[in-house]
């Protein structure tokens, strides 16, 4: 995944109104019963069914470290996905969506201007159109360089030409993120 996929995806996480369940067996069993198997679940994971049904019945306490990622990341996923829905349809209709960027912005305006790139922090609140776009191209599964396009748009109409009150004829590059961090 890239840098926006992330982002989205930890902008959705932080909306859980309960924690993930902790222990493997009762993430596995999570799994399981959201998977409708074990069969499901162990492919789902890359080990054996086998092995699934040990993590259950508690035979098996603790997974390979990368076995331990991937069945927390597979968990989370799952995790409340009619609470998801709601903060993504809150986001899209009502709410928006804040950036909270380092990144490398440049400009092409009119002559005599400077178009010079720099580093800019910048924690801009974006209109529900912007959100609903970056949040159906994420779940269209968009490219990481389309989501940067769309919040590029989106900050440029909205932070630099502050809704086209100013700087008519100017575009934005958004380039160089150093870290960008979502929330609706």
């Amino acid at each position: 995944m890239g840098i926006f996929s992330d982002s989205l995806d930890k902008a959705t996480a932080n909306t859980f109104t309960r924690p993930l369940p902790k222990t493997p067996q009762a993430q596995m069993r999570f799994l399981v019963k959201t998977a409708k198997g074990t069969r499901t679940a162990a492919d789902m994971l890359g080990i054996s069914q086998r092995t699934v049904e040990r993590y259950v019945k508690g035979q098996i306490k603790q997974p390979r470290p990368e076995l331990a990622t991937r069945l927390t990341n597979e968990v989370r996923r799952r995790w409340q996905p009619r609470v998801r829905a709601k903060a993504r349809q809150q986001a899209a209709t009502t709410g928006g969506i804040t950036i909270e960027t380092r990144a490398r912005f440049g400009y092409t305006a009119a002559p005599g201007t400077t178009d010079d790139a720099r580093i800019r922090l910048i924690t801009q609140h974006l209109p529900p159109d912007y959100a609903a776009r970056l949040l159906d191209a994420h779940a269209a599964g968009a490219t990481d360089q389309q989501l940067q396009q769309i919040a590029a748009e989106g900050l440029q109409e909205i932070y630099f030409k502050d809704r086209g009150r100013r700087a008519a004829g100017l575009q934005v590059a958004f380039t160089d993120i150093d870290y960008i961090e979502l929330d609706f």
